[in-house]
């Protein structure tokens, strides 16, 4: 029982003990339990695959990915093409995929290139990374960029795109139909999108069991061992922020389509410490992120941050919002400063 509970860790086994306790709570507090495990799960598949995207940056030394907006507005990107050109169905969302993936492959190549030049201080650059980013395409939503479909476009002759664009008449929740299926009358789980998960994870995990995969890992282990060892780091750094940036890209059209809402603007900048939080609320370290820290921090952070406003919201209505922001950010600041991180 001792070697179970210190190979999970006491941080992660106290969290999970509270969460639990939600859930039993939760009919107490007259929230139903039923509605609040399906929100946990929709909320774990939409933010799986995003969260994975900061698992090739930490292993390769790079630290935590703050740069993660870019890939969530290259996500961005690639939905609204896809909806410009009127793209339906699996093709519509494939379609979305493809551009958001060349799109974040670009805008990836040249983060990475300028983390290859400020070796020692990554995160702090990548977070000035996000917001110049966040900031330039927030001018290209309004101005540059000629999209002409009604459904991205102010109507009445406005200028700019809407904040939020509806998928309901494109691609919204195709991932979650498929294999759907309800357990009782309220609890659904979305088959399709989980599995999509499940396949980027192990793909992930094939990847650094590959030779590339082993280079990137020793590159940021040890990197003077990496180089003796004939390893070219900065070039595993920069493939790193190339992978991070284009899955994070197709993480975002997987929550896209499960939220049915394509979110514009600064609304990127909203998902950058939720999505650090929960991979480090898993166990990974500043150069150590493994599969299961990722699938265990998305569920443990999601959960926290989901049932717990519920239960909260339901005893003190009239503060309900006011309560979902201290435990969203106290459960942030408590990743943050975890002292096994530094």
């Amino acid at each position: 029982m001792t070697a179970a509970i210190k190979k999970i860790g006491w941080p992660r086994m106290i969290i999970s003990v509270f969460l639990l306790a939600l859930f039993i709570s939760c009919p107490f507090a007259g929230v139903n339990y039923q509605f609040a495990i399906t929100d946990v799960i929709g909320r774990f598949g939409m933010n799986l695959v995003l969260i994975l995207s900061l698992v090739p940056m930490i292993q390769a030394g790079c630290g935590l990915n703050f740069g993660v907006p870019l890939g969530i507005v290259s996500g961005a990107f690639g939905a609204v093409c896809s909806i410009e050109l009127n793209a339906t169905g699996l093709f519509g969302i494939f379609t979305a995929m493809v551009i958001a993936c060349a799109f974040a492959f670009v805008i990836g190549f040249l983060y990475g290139f300028i983390l290859n030049r400020i070796k020692g201080d990554e995160m702090i650059i990548s977070t000035y990374c996000s917001f110049a980013f966040v900031g330039f395409m927030c001018m290209a939503w309004v101005r540059l960029l000629p999209f002409k479909n009604a459904i991205l476009i102010y109507g009445y002759g406005g200028n700019g795109m809407r904040p939020q664009v509806p998928l309901s008449e494109n691609w919204a929740q195709i991932l979650d139909k498929f294999l759907h299926f309800k357990i009782g009358p309220i609890i659904e789980v979305p088959v399709g999108m989980l599995l999509f998960g499940a396949l980027c994870c192990f793909c992930m995990w094939l990847f650094f069991r590959s030779k590339l995969g082993t280079a990137m890992t020793a590159a940021g282990s040890n990197p003077e061992y990496a180089r003796a060892a004939g390893v070219n780091v900065d070039k595993m750094r920069l493939v790193s922020v190339v992978m991070s940036t284009t899955i994070a890209a197709i993480g975002m059209i997987v929550y896209y389509q499960h939220y049915t809402f394509v979110q514009l603007y600064m609304t990127p900048m909203n998902l950058m410490l939720p999505t650090v939080a929960a991979v480090l609320i898993g166990g990974a370290a500043l150069r150590k992120a493994t599969i299961p820290n990722v699938i265990i921090g998305t569920f443990l952070y999601q959960g926290i941050t989901t049932v717990g406003p519920m239960v909260a919201g339901s005893a003190f209505a009239d503060i309900a919002d006011a309560l979902r922001l201290v435990i969203s950010n106290g459960m942030i600041l408590y990743a943050l400063t975890r002292k096994e991180h530094r």
